[in-house]
């Protein structure tokens, strides 16, 4: 365990093995909770946004003929890729 002080703005600094062992890194957020006299430090996640192009090509469709968005059931598609390999 290592002792760290507390600043005069109630600031602390997360030793650097602690950090790189999480993933903390400037700009990180965590949450806080008291259990007793005991402080609890979680590493906040957030979910990096995503857009609809970023899963271009993800899956195949073999059938021909143009077609629109509402013709794909994902789940379909993934079980017959599955069943493909099989």
């Amino acid at each position: 365990m290592q002792t760290v002080t507390v600043s005069d703005k109630g600031q602390v600094v997360i030793p650097v093995q602690i950090r790189r062992r999480l993933g903390i890194a400037p700009g990180c957020q965590l949450n806080f909770s008291l259990e007793g006299q005991v402080i609890h430090a979680e590493v906040k996640r957030q979910m990096t946004p995503t857009k609809a192009e970023d899963g271009f090509g993800m899956l195949v469709c073999k059938q021909p003929g143009t077609r629109k968005l509402a013709d794909f059931d994902v789940a379909t598609a993934m079980r017959e890729a599955t069943d493909d390999r099989a």
